[in-house]
């Protein structure tokens, strides 16, 4: 609609049915363009996804490798360009937090420098299935949509979406 009525404003609402819807978000919010890609692979946003600095964790997916015990990948969302630096950085931050695994979701194509550095972070091997799953992943825009999601054993998406219940029995009363 821009090319075609220049003079036009109009807000778009919504969520990215495309790639270019998501670009387009990524251009103009890059905050709501974090939430909804973090959404799309069911993140936690970190932090409730409160604007400010991160420490190079936009989301957490919780997981069970043994359906008991929960684990944390980091998710880190990137909009705009992106470089060998971001696999270090992303490594760098999984050792910080002790997390098995990190997830790159890019706008771009990764270059092969950026995916020889995210092999070498390794394999983390599921104890109890003996399967391998890559340690560091790099997710395109592009992949999201023909439908690939991260490499890592039972996501439990009820971790952060359930509210503690409060104990009606012991309110207090007003004074």
């Amino acid at each position: 609609m821009k090319d075609a009525f220049p003079a036009l404003a109009f807000e778009v609402v919504g969520r990215p049915q495309d790639l270019q819807s998501a670009l387009d978000l990524a251009a103009r919010d890059k905050h709501q363009f974090e939430l909804w890609a973090l959404s799309v692979v069911e993140a936690q946003p970190w932090k409730g996804g409160r604007k400010g600095a991160d420490g190079g964790i936009d989301g957490i997916i919780y997981f069970k490798p043994d359906g008991k015990r929960t684990e944390r990948a980091i998710v880190e969302v990137k909009g705009g360009a992106t470089g060998v630096k971001d696999i270090g950085r992303l490594a760098q931050v999984m050792e910080r937090e002790r997390a098995p695994f990190g997830v790159l979701l890019t706008a771009q194509l990764p270059s092969r420098a950026m995916e020889r550095d995210a092999a070498a972070v390794g394999l983390w091997e599921n104890e109890h299935t003996g399967r391998k799953h890559p340690r560091l992943q790099i997710i395109t825009l592009a992949e999201l949509f023909s439908g690939k999601r991260p490499d890592i054993p039972w996501v439990d998406t009820s971790i952060a979406r359930s509210a503690k219940r409060e104990d009606t029995g012991k309110q207090g009363k007003l004074l």
